[in-house]
């Protein structure tokens, strides 16, 4: 009897609590219904009230976490295209060079490739309209050559050793995104995967490349690239790191003031159970990328390397609203299995959170260990070896690598943000992508042979002197081997295919020598599992 006395109490409170909350709510609403009203008859001026509106709902999210939006109905559509793992278009990658549009590469199997749009190819005109020289956007392109599957669109193409212009007509059709930008092995025993997001494709995508490296006998290592990697889906992430454990094991759960405690746990048939595993992150490595490497690393499942991650660890549930739109509402955190909450804290407001990684570079978190300060009240234990973790926003990599600062970088990154570098590899595709083919049968014989000459970077450095680009002479010492890597990548990309891009870039980088170095020696891999 005292329990059931008791049970009708707490529901008579707290069903007293929602009731008033209901109605506080329904009170506020028929209030800002009134203003509206107000303001729509008897206002000075002309009012837009959708407009109003919708800033008022983007101002109200704003009050509540960084990551509660508001998505117009405009912008919906375009929004799910990179998780949902496909659009409707032509099917090619492009580039404004000399304010023409260039076709890069046309995505295999698509509609372009199908009707003989080539690498190189200039599209001059677009259903009857002349797009060269007219100033193009990147959106402009977009508007012009994407829409509905089914639907045709008419090119006139300039080609190189045609005098006329060539006609095409294409068909619009699905263009797959792909989320595995590059998978091959580092060397006899290492596999290498690089996942850009985690989307509704994604699963398919790893297993396809697991398969492939594991035509490889001696496959006993996975270096697993999560940098820069912002997220996506739940469930995709869920299955990933499924890949890498045992059955039962939790690798995530949410839960929240109006939401109940869910947990996710494996299933026991992943495709790396039991190899040696290696998970690269960053600060740019947010949400599911998250819970991917906090299941590995509370398991004791592999090692993470890199630096802390971004810290996001908010769960979004998106509630459509009457006109299309969509407000995308924070309804519980993520927790990795040892119970750590993901989030980094916001307290401080939208703007000291949008300035975190300014504040991470500033107390020099991103260059040396030592400046960075662990959370004591936020103490954690891993679940299998009780090696010590620590919570407070983002995942703490168990070896830290740390940023290139070197001054040095200031030259080549101003080649590359003002379009230099990546203006002259068009350049000089442009006049030798056909030799470059005939020379270079595969990619192996392309990456062990061909060499980006010194007079390429000569014209670099003088288009920087010709546009004023202030430049050292140690900075351009620096930049020239890194703008021949760099330069080299992207002319594999074109040639090959993207993927091998990843390639050209890794082969020196200071982290993917640091995961191949903990392979190398098993009992240090093995050290760096047990708790100190």
């Amino acid at each position: 009897m005292r329990f059931i006395a008791s049970a009708l109490f707490a529901v008579i409170v707290f069903g007293g609590v929602f009731t008033v909350q209901a109605q506080d709510v329904q009170s506020e609403m028929i209030k800002f219904g009134r203003l509206l009203r107000l303001i729509d008859t008897y206002y000075v001026d002309t009012a837009n009230v959708n407009k109003l509106t919708e800033d008022a709902i983007v101002n109200v999210l704003s009050k509540l976490d960084p990551h509660s939006v508001y998505i117009s109905k405009e912008e919906v559509e375009k929004m799910n295209e990179p998780l949902v793992g496909s659009f409707e278009g032509i099917g090619i990658s492009f580039n404004i060079f000399r304010d023409t549009l260039l076709v890069v590469t046309t995505i295999p199997g698509g509609p372009s490739e199908k009707v003989g749009l080539m690498p190189g190819d200039r599209i001059m005109v677009v259903d009857g309209k002349p797009v060269a020289g007219i100033g193009l956007k990147n959106s402009d392109v977009m508007d012009m050559l994407r829409g509905d599957k089914g639907t045709k669109v008419d090119l006139g193409i300039q080609r190189k050793r045609n005098s006329e212009l060539l006609d095409f007509t294409i068909i619009r059709d699905k263009i797959p995104i792909y989320s595995v930008d590059a998978s091959y092995m580092l060397n006899d025993e290492t596999g290498y995967i690089k996942i850009n997001r985690f989307a509704a494709t994604t699963t398919e995508e790893f297993l396809t490349a697991m398969n492939e490296l594991k035509q490889n006998s001696g496959l006993k290592n996975m270096v697993l690239d999560l940098r820069g990697n912002g997220g996506g889906y739940l469930k995709a992430a869920i299955e990933l790191a499924d890949q890498f454990l045992p059955n039962d094991k939790l690798v995530v759960y949410t839960e929240g003031n109006n939401e109940r405690r869910k947990e996710y746990k494996s299933t026991g048939i992943g495709e790396f159970e039991n190899g040696r595993l290696v998970v690269l992150i960053d600060e740019g490595s947010a949400s599911a990328s998250e819970i991917v490497s906090g299941a590995v690393q509370d398991w004791d499942r592999g090692i993470v390397i890199g630096r802390r991650s971004f810290g996001k660890g908010l769960v979004q549930q998106p509630f459509p609203l009457t006109d299309g739109s969509i407000v995308r509402l924070t309804t519980a955190h993520y927790y990795t299995p040892s119970g750590r909450c993901i989030q980094k804290p916001y307290d401080d407001g939208l703007k000291a959170y949008q300035q975190d990684y300014l504040t991470r570079f500033e107390n020099g978190e991103l260059f040396s260990a030592d400046s960075i300060h662990f959370d004591e009240d936020q103490v954690y234990s891993t679940l299998t070896n009780k090696r010590v973790v620590y919570g407070g926003g983002g995942i703490m990599p168990d070896i830290f690598v740390p940023l290139d600062t070197s001054a040095n970088y200031v030259f080549y990154n101003l080649l590359v943000r003002r379009n230099i570098l990546n203006t002259a590899v068009l350049s000089y595709l442009d006049n030798n992508r056909t030799k470059i083919r005939k020379k270079y049968n595969d990619f192996s014989a392309y990456n062990e042979d061909f060499a980006i000459a010194d007079d390429f970077v000569d014209q670099m450095v003088a288009e920087a002197q010709s546009e004023k680009i202030e430049m050292t002479e140690e900075g351009e010492v620096f930049a020239r081997p890194l703008l021949k890597k760099q330069a080299k990548a992207l002319i594999a990309r074109d040639i090959f295919g993207p993927g091998y891009y990843y390639q050209v870039v890794n082969k020196d980088e200071k982290i993917i020598q640091k995961a191949i170095e903990v392979f190398g020696n098993a009992a240090e891999y093995q050290k760096l599992l047990v708790a100190k």
